[in-house]
């Protein structure tokens, strides 16, 4: 428990600090969250990929700004009774009629309070880092009372506006191998992408779960940085790793997904029980994280730019499966349950690889019934006829900007 002068203090300070503070590159996120309406806003993501930032984009949009982080470890007692103090202290500010409050999960039983906030008619934007737990707590009391925005570090066209770099094949190889994160892409210091890692694995994962031993989760995110784009399976991994369970690696899979850090993908089955059954792929959040984490000596470029793809298409919010059969396709993309895409990944296109990579899609969209594929290297165009099936070839950097 804090007190209310303690409690306004930290509100004080972080007023004057991030009054100051730039706002940053604009994020595309920004033009779909409407401020009028008294649905309660949530943005999660990864650490550091720039909720706060895009929460200070919000806030500029008003006159004046009520605001608190919890990052801010002079809160690290603060308790859900504490609150109601911070609702005095915002309303004694006299500002802004949105309250903005930043990593609330950090405090035990804060759906609570903002139900009761809710239920005044007072609009707030909150957010967090763990998909799990917000999507759980706002589940049981917030039900069809929010919205949830997910946000990446920044896409391939917000790298751009930051960087003040053209779109082509040059820009996009740095953004391959530096990825999103606002601070890396800045600086290009790396011990800032070793600092977030480290960050994600303790806070988000071991502290949250109350896991005893955080070298095997440290080694299980390099192990999957090192094999991206490949199945898994969860019994071989509880083996390697000498965790005796296969459902201590699921809960712990299930972990790095919540805390935005690894992706699973599912193989495309109609049926749901062998889709369960199945292998699923891994995939990161950014390409940069990725690259300083992997083991891979010799960089797989077509898996980075595989990587890069598969988060394009969450941050479309796409429902996304791998196709594997008498051939394979790197991805299924689904939307409302109806095939909507279906789209193989390369380096390139070349006299060893055209068949079997033309091979797997042309599988993938005889069985799904699709006249059209695509498939993305990094910098190739072309058109493929075979019969009535067309192919399109387009660079990568290509159809990201094309996508944003």
């Amino acid at each position: 428990m804090l007190l209310e002068q303690q409690i306004r203090d930290v509100y004080e300070y972080q007023k004057e600090y991030y009054t100051k503070l730039s706002t940053g590159t604009p994020r595309k996120t920004l033009g779909k969250i409407d401020l009028d309406n008294y649905f309660i806003k949530v943005l999660t993501g990864v650490r550091r990929c720039g909720k706060s930032t895009l929460m200070l984009q919000l806030a500029g949009k008003q006159k004046s700004v009520n605001f608190l982080s919890f990052e801010d470890p002079r809160l690290s007692q603060f308790e859900v009774n504490d609150f109601f103090k911070l609702e005095k202290i915002f309303e004694e500010s006299k500002k802004s009629s949105v309250y903005f409050i930043d990593e609330i999960q950090n405090v035990e039983g804060w759906e609570r309070f903002i139900r009761v906030l809710h239920d005044k008619k007072t609009k707030v934007v909150i957010s967090g880092s763990n998909a799990d737990l917000l999507s759980k707590e706002l589940g049981t009391k917030l039900t069809g009372r929010q919205i949830t925005y997910e946000l990446f570090p920044f896409s391939y066209a917000e790298f751009l506006v930051h960087t003040k770099l053209k779109g082509g094949l040059a820009s996009f190889q740095r953004f391959l191998f530096s990825g999103g994160f606002p601070e890396y892409v800045t600086t290009t210091k790396l011990d800032v992408l070793i600092h977030l890692y480290n960050d994600i694995i303790f806070r988000d994962i071991v502290v949250r779960h109350g896991l005893r031993n955080s070298r095997v989760i440290r080694d299980i995110g390099v192990y999957f940085a090192s094999n991206i784009g490949k199945e898994f399976s969860y019994n071989k991994l509880a083996v390697n790793f000498e965790l005796g369970s296969v459902n201590t690696i699921q809960s712990y899979v299930s972990y790095f997904e919540d805390a935005y850090l690894f992706f699973t993908v599912p193989r495309f089955s109609f049926s749901l029980k062998q889709q369960a059954k199945n292998q699923k792929k891994i995939y990161g959040v950014d390409t940069g994280l990725i690259t300083n984490l992997s083991l891979s000596f010799s960089k797989d470029i077509g898996r980075l730019l595989e990587n890069a793809v598969f988060i394009e298409f969450r941050r479309m919010e796409k429902k996304i499966y791998y196709y594997k059969n008498t051939g394979e396709c790197d991805f299924v993309v689904t939307n409302g349950g109806y095939v909507e895409q279906l789209v193989q990944v390369c380096y390139e296109l070349n006299n060893d690889n055209l068949q079997r990579e033309t091979k797997g899609l042309l599988d993938a969209m005889n069985v799904l019934n699709k006249t059209s594929g695509l498939i993305l290297t990094m910098d190739q165009t072309d058109r493929i006829q075979e019969g009535n099936k067309i192919i399109e070839v387009l660079p990568v950097w290509q159809w990201l900007l094309k996508s944003d």
